[in-house]
Formats: C-alpha cells, sequence, structure tokens
C-alpha cells in the first residue's frame, strides 16, 4: 500500500493547485474535514481504491499521480494463514460425486456415524468465534467432506435431516471465516451452498442465516452495492415476523444483524445518514431482545450495536466520537474475535488521533485475543504502518516487535 504521508502531501498539493480549502474539498468527495485533514497530515490511510479514485477525480488527476505507482492500489502481500487452503480444498469439487454417479452401493450411515459428526461439530463455532484458525480448518476440511456423503447416503428420514441440519450450519460457519481472512470467493461458495442445503430443509430462518452471511462476504470483497442489497431483501423478508409482539429471538437477531451489515455498508460508502438509520434500528432490535445472544453465529445483542457504533465513527473519520462510544462499553461478554475487532477499531481512533501508546496497547490486547485474526487483519496492520510512521526514526522497541509479527516492519 502506499506510504499515507506521501499520498496525503499528494492530495494537499492537488487541493491547493485547484485553490480548494480543506471544507469545501471534503464536501466534493463527500468526507469530512477532519478526514480530509487526517488524510493530508498521513494520520489516516485510503485503504480503499474506490475512495482514492474519488478523491482523484475531484482533483483531475490519475490515481497514479496520487498513489506514486500504476494504478494497482490495495496489493498487501499478506501471508494468508496455512488454514485457508485446507478449508478451500475442502470446497472444490464434489465429494459425492462417486455415489452420484452409481459408482457402486450407496453408502448407509448409523446414528453412530451420525452422531460423531456431530460432536465435531460441537465445536466449530467456538473456534470461529475465537478466530483460531489452524484448530478449525481441519474440522470444517472433515465435516463438510463427512457431512456431504452423509446426506447422500441410505439412512432413516430423521438422520438425514439432522445432516442436512449440521451441513448447513457448517457452511455458514465456513462462509464467517473465509470472510473474516478476507478471502471473499470461498465464502461466497460457502454461504451460497448453506442457503441452497437450508432451503432444501425448508428452514426459513437458516436461508436468511445465509443471506446474512452473504452480506458480509459482499462487505469482504468491498461489493458494497451487493452486501446492501442482500441485507436489505433479508432485512424485508424478516420485517413481518419481527413486527409481531410475539417475535422469535432468533427472528430479532437476524433482523438487527441485517441491519448492522447495511449500516457498516452505508458507512463505508460514506453515506452517514443511512448509517446511522440502519444503526438506530438495530439499537432498537437489540432492545427488544434485551441480552446478547448467538444466534446462528450472528452474536446480535445490545453490546454487539455498541461495538458497531464505534466501528461506523472510525469508518466515517469521527475518531472523538468513536472513543466517546467506547467509553462504558464492556465486551468481556463476548466472543473473543468480536472483542478483538472492536480493540482493532480502537486502535484505528486512537492512530487517527495520534495516540501511539493507547493504539499500541489495543492492537497488543487484541493480538493477545486473537493472534491469527490481529497479524493478518487490514486494519490492524494499516494501523500498525501508521503507528511506525508517526514514530519517526525510533518507533520504541514493543512497536518493531509487533510491526515484525504483523510483517509490515520496512
Amino acid at each position: 500500500m502506499p506510504d499515507a504521508y506521501l499520498v496525503g502531501e499528494r492530495i494537499a498539493y492537488h487541493r491547493k493547485r485547484l485553490g480548494l480549502s480543506q471544507v469545501e474539498f471534503a464536501g466534493l468527495v463527500g468526507r469530512s474535514e477532519s478526514w480530509v485533514s487526517q488524510v493530508e497530515r498521513g494520520v489516516r490511510s485510503v485503504d480503499r481504491m474506490s475512495v482514492l479514485q474519488k478523491v482523484a477525480d475531484v482533483l483531475s488527476v490519475p490515481v497514479s499521480d496520487l498513489s506514486g505507482d500504476d494504478g494497482d492500489y490495495p496489493a498487501d502481500a499478506e501471508d494468508r494463514p496455512e488454514a485457508f487452503d485446507m478449508i478451500r480444498a475442502a470446497l472444490t469439487g464434489h465429494p459425492a460425486l462417486s455415489s452420484l454417479l452409481g459408482a457402486g452401493p450407496p453408502p448407509r450411515i448409523s446414528r453412530r456415524e451420525l452422531d460423531t459428526l456431530r460432536d465435531q461439530h460441537a465445536r466449530v463455532w467456538e473456534l470461529v468465534h475465537g478466530s483460531r484458525y489452524a484448530e478449525l480448518a481441519p474440522l470444517l476440511a472433515a465435516l463438510i467432506t463427512g457431512l456431504e456423503m452423509a446426506t447422500r447416503a441410505e439412512g432413516s428420514d430423521e438422520i438425514m435431516h439432522q445432516a442436512r441440519e449440521l451441513l448447513t450450519d457448517t457452511y455458514q460457519a465456513t462462509a464467517a471465516a473465509m470472510a473474516k481472512l478476507g478471502e471473499g470467493d470461498a465464502a461466497w461458495v460457502a454461504a451460497d451452498r448453506a442457503a441452497i442445503t437450508a432451503e432444501a430443509l425448508n428452514s426459513p430462518l437458516s436461508v436468511a442465516a445465509s443471506m446474512f452471511r452473504m452480506g458480509h462476504v459482499f462487505l469482504s470483497l468491498g461489493q458494497l452495492a451487493q452486501a446492501q442489497q442482500v441485507a436489505a431483501a433479508t432485512a424485508d423478508a424478516l420485517q413481518p415476523a419481527v413486527s409481531a409482539k410475539d417475535a422469535k429471538p432468533e427472528e430479532l437477531s437476524l433482523y438487527g444483524a441485517c441491519h448492522l451489515v447495511l449500516a457498516v455498508a452505508a458507512a463505508r460508502d460514506n453515506d452517514r445518514s443511512q448509517a446511522h438509520r440502519h444503526l438506530d434500528e438495530a439499537r432498537a432490535t437489540g432492545q427488544r431482545l434485551g441480552d446478547d445472544r448467538d444466534d446462528y453465529g450472528t452474536e446480535f445483542g445490545p453490546t454487539n450495536v455498541a461495538i458497531h457504533a464505534v466501528a461506523i465513527a472510525v469508518e466515517l473519520g469521527d475518531a472523538g466520537h468513536a472513543l466517546d462510544l467506547a467509553h462504558g462499553v464492556d465486551t468481556s461478554g463476548l466472543s473473543p474475535e468480536r472483542q478483538a475487532r472492536y480493540l482493532i477499531d480502537l486502535a484505528a481512533a486512537h492512530a487517527m488521533r495520534r495516540q501511539i501508546g493507547e493504539a499500541l496497547h489495543d492492537l497488543q490486547e487484541a493480538e493477545r485475543l486473537t493472534p491469527e485474526q490481529t497479524r493478518t487483519d487490514r486494519v490492524a496492520r494499516a494501523v500498525a504502518r501508521d503507528l511506525l510512521q508517526l514514530s519517526g526514526l525510533r518507533p520504541r522497541p514493543e512497536l518493531r516487535e509487533l510491526a515484525e509479527r504483523f510483517g509490515v516492519l520496512p
């Protein structure tokens, strides 16, 4: 990724060349004056190609004049976890193709064999929420293959139904994990298979959960319009159910979670009013729910809404507001993944305000909770780079050590 300071200097140069104030320029690019100031000082990186392209269009210059390269912009050469390849391999091909083509008699699956698969599946969401990819990968690979075979074996209707339920949830967990790893194509495949299997089960809420996962996949791919489309369609479909006084907690969780997807997508599109509208809807839904839950792996509830409010403020460049919102938020009841994600957002907010010590502490805590996730997270790595730049020629030793672990040490 281009040096944030150099990009900021180039943006400032071309803005002044056109005789634009920071306030005027902010209005033209649809950002806040604070965001422009942070970018021009190198405190905040322009880490999405769509944003840099808009800035370049306003300044009437090619993107390469700002990035200093040929336009191949966000190409961090991250070392993805080895778990990625194992999970991806499990999604490739069709493990039950021989049975479908009639190569030998169809296998039978017993209750005992299904119980073994169920016992393996019992740890899946714990590992997903813990971002423990090295343990998760072989488990998902074995489950996908085993359950795909089981759903095509001979057995009682009850066993077949339960096998399909486990397979649907396994694909949803796979989609969640791959989206967190930033591997959108594989996550897309998993989410689509989850939806197909759930529909065959005649399980509408499982289909809705799969569509929620698809929304997260599109967010990870930067496809904001598609994320908004699928999340809005799912929320609209759930609307009649959640409008009832006796709405099920699972329905409320999925509905609120979809509005959080819509809030994040709007914030990334710099649509402040829509971001807050969807955040308010999610907050009201969380209040109806009352407690933090984990229906379909969403971890939806009042606390998750609160940490999304912080994330959205960071996304919109409102670092001070993000830190104000963080006061009084207790994430101890959430999963390690959610706690670490929140700490990374706090680190980004502190970095925007040049608070190096606080940002470093947040990154260290996030790494302690989920080392595999944090060391490969795009935002965490960008914050680590920013802290190095803010520190000048003599960064503190613990920052250098963290940057080396993150793979961003120059």
